[in-house]
């Protein structure tokens, strides 16, 4: 059932567990999540990123969420959020039509900018009841990942700083945080490591519901010591495309007289939802509904 934002994230701040916020754009990865959650009586959050909005239309994909998550997923609580939101008229667009949460991804700026879009989605959300997430310092991706290994970078300088986190959730009135603590966007085991000690020092210093963004690499234990020092959101979408690829892929191994995409795509909805319900459990979020 379509829930607010608020409403799952406190129950995750007194439970001390992690909602996961596992990326979709279409049917078959929508389903996948809803059932995991369903199966594992698990609260979800599930989000669209700018390009999948753009890819289905904003109105489909919205409506296609709701309609799951009030039909099949009416068991369990389920928000709607929008990931790396840049674009202004997105996010007003996403605040109109009913989503729960949207993130202002501003953290390409300096600090001063970053706060003064980040106020500014904030006004505009508080008139809705929605949360806001807000993003303060880099999370790399595959480009990124090029550099330090290059060492033309160092990773420690694009990493948030507590002090700072301290005054930008104060001035700007955020719900929740996206942090830069060491993961990467995209799938890269063994070289994602959380600063552990960043991390508790950001939310000591901020006390708000921390997001954990280019996980996906990450193992059981560091996902579950992120849990412990204050993450409560952890973004998932490379290990579920990685699960649809490999679903698809076997799906077209059948015999050629089976032309029927449910049976092609079938694969690929149950591989995703085994990935989700792993995760749900590392999370500590299943039997929380």
């Amino acid at each position: 059932m379509l829930v607010s934002m608020q409403k799952i994230i406190s129950r995750a701040e007194r439970g001390r567990y992690a909602v996961g916020a596992f990326n979709t754009s279409n049917l078959e990865i929508t389903l996948a999540i809803v059932r995991a959650a369903v199966r594992l009586k698990s609260p979800v959050i599930i989000q669209t990123s700018e390009s999948a909005i753009k890819y289905s239309n904003l109105e489909t994909i919205y409506n296609l969420i709701k309609t799951l998550a009030n039909t099949a997923g009416c068991q369990v609580p389920i928000a709607i959020h929008l990931d790396h939101g840049k674009d202004l008229s997105i996010i007003k667009n996403c605040l109109r039509i009913g989503y729960n949460s949207v993130h202002i991804d501003a953290s390409e700026y300096d600090f001063a900018k970053n706060i003064r879009l980040t106020k500014q989605v904030v006004a505009l959300a508080k008139k809705k009841h929605t949360w806001v997430q807000a993003e303060l310092g880099a999370i790399f991706g595959a480009e990124g990942l090029v550099k330090l290994q290059k060492g033309t970078i160092k990773m420690a300088d694009y990493m948030t700083d507590p002090g700072q986190a301290k005054k930008f959730v104060k001035t700007t009135g955020v719900d929740t945080l996206a942090v830069s603590v060491g993961t990467i966007h995209g799938r890269f085991v063994g070289i994602e490591k959380v600063d552990q000690k960043r991390l508790r020092a950001i939310r000591q210093e901020t006390k708000i519901p921390l997001v954990l963004h280019g996980g996906s690499g990450l193992s059981p234990r560091e996902f579950q010591q992120a849990i412990k020092n204050g993450v409560r959101i952890i973004n998932i979408d490379t290990n579920l495309r990685l699960k649809f690829k490999q679903g698809v892929a076997g799906g077209l191994r059948q015999p050629a007289k089976i032309i029927d995409p449910r049976a092609i795509l079938h694969p690929a909805i149950d591989l995703m939802q085994r990935e989700v319900e792993r995760l749900i459990k590392v999370f500590g979020s299943a039997n929380k509904a």
